[in-house]
């Protein structure tokens, strides 16, 4: 992430395929916004958009439910998937509750959603902060270099001063940074992915382009695989402008599918079916 410009996200704008793909993403979300239903029922649509972003941020990590599936069962507290499905559900509540905050601290909000995700189910003194020198992070799907506690802090420390600072960069360029840096990083102990996710709704929903919540972009991200996610994550780790680039276009496409999933929802609530 380093740069010698006054406005480094901004710059990440202008990487080959960024732009297009931004404006493929701002056209969609317009789109949605745009149905009749949203007049009227954009409530809805927005409960429905969290119950699907939830399910999907949860078979990234592992635990592949059906939508149905994730409707009837009550079992969270269970260890494995249907704690993993759990937290997902909890992240995706809370993460609307916490943007005047977010405008104020993104660390306190990631520390926050860590907590959320946890639900106790990590030793108190782990949770909601970030790693030590020495601690185990438990996040099997991504089998990137794992960073020193040091750096973890120092990157965490720069990206919230990034976004404090404010910056021209599209809503998708600042979400896509969030996203990456999170999943590279992992600083908790634990959900790094669900959170990291959890954050790139909360830059899409605080910047503007998504205020609604109704673009879930977690339903487009499983919808083109965890090869393709880590394959694009891989491309962001790597700090070339071409991996950088792909990553933010990889996360554009989810975004425009998971317009695409609440466009769906619209067109079932016009019809009553739904």
């Amino acid at each position: 992430m380093s740069s010698t410009t006054a406005d480094p996200l901004a710059a990440l704008g202008a990487l080959p395929g960024v732009p297009d793909a931004v404006d493929a993403v701002r056209m969609a979300v317009d789109r949605v916004y745009g149905h009749r239903v949203m007049r009227r029922r954009s409530n809805e649509v927005t409960s429905e958009a969290a119950l699907r972003g939830a399910r999907g941020s949860a078979a990234l990590a592992g635990a592949d439910w059906a939508l149905e599936e994730v409707r009837r069962r009550t079992d969270f507290g269970v260890e494995g998937e249907p704690r993993m499905v759990g937290a997902a559900l909890r992240l995706t509540a809370e993460a609307g509750q916490l943007l005047s905050v977010w405008r104020q601290s993104p660390l306190r909000v990631l520390a926050r959603l860590h907590l959320v995700a946890a639900g106790g189910a990590e030793p108190d003194d782990t949770v909601g902060r970030p790693r030590l020198a020495g601690e185990p992070v438990d996040e099997p799907l991504i089998a990137l270099p794992l960073p020193g506690a040091d750096e973890v802090a120092g990157r965490l420390d720069g990206l919230a001063r990034l976004l404090l600072a404010g910056t021209s960069a599209p809503a998708l360029v600042k979400a896509a940074v969030v996203h990456g840096e999170l999943l590279a990083l992992r600083p908790f102990g634990s959900c790094n992915g669900l959170v990291a996710r959890a954050a790139e709704r909360v830059v899409l929903v605080d910047s503007g382009l998504d205020p609604k919540s109704i673009c879930p972009s977690e339903v487009g991200h499983a919808e083109l695989g965890r090869d393709a996610y880590l394959a694009a994550l891989d491309g962001y780790v790597s700090g070339t402008p071409e991996g950088v680039a792909a990553w933010i276009v990889h996360c554009g496409r989810a975004v425009e599918l998971g317009v695409r999933e609440s466009t769906a929802v619209c067109e079932a609530l016009q019809r009553g079916a739904a």
